[in-house]
């Protein structure tokens, strides 16, 4: 069986022959890769500003509206200012901390002392 048509010229396989040709090229293809995501201070300012005004209306947090207070700045500025940003929700996430230990704190001097008896 011959590789010709029949208008007799030779069949031409596409590419070149088996074992010649080149290894395949993985990556992107065609143009520049897509820029890399950087949602860090947004991701993290929707985070701490959710669980700051649970703390607030749940637990009674005081700390947690400053702190929800820097983190719905820290949105506002991510992506203008992301260092900025980025500060704010550090700062966000610190009082959230600090509310956190001194509600806990609270909770366990009170039951160690017997104010929680009945």
């Amino acid at each position: 069986m011959s590789q010709e048509d029949p208008s007799g010229y030779p069949y031409q396989p596409y590419g070149a022959p088996y074992g010649d040709q080149p290894p395949p090229q993985y990556g992107y293809g065609y143009g520049y890769p897509p820029p890399p995501r950087n949602d860090g201070p947004l991701a993290n300012a929707i985070v701490s500003l959710v669980l700051n005004l649970l703390a607030l209306v749940s637990c009674c947090n005081v700390l947690g509206l400053p702190g929800a207070i820097l983190a719905g700045l820290a949105l506002s500025k991510a992506r203008n200012e992301p260092h900025t940003a980025r500060t704010m929700v550090i700062w966000s996430w610190v009082l959230f901390g600090v509310g956190f230990v001194l509600g806990i704190g609270t909770i366990l001097f009170l039951g160690l002392n017997g104010y929680l008896d009945d």
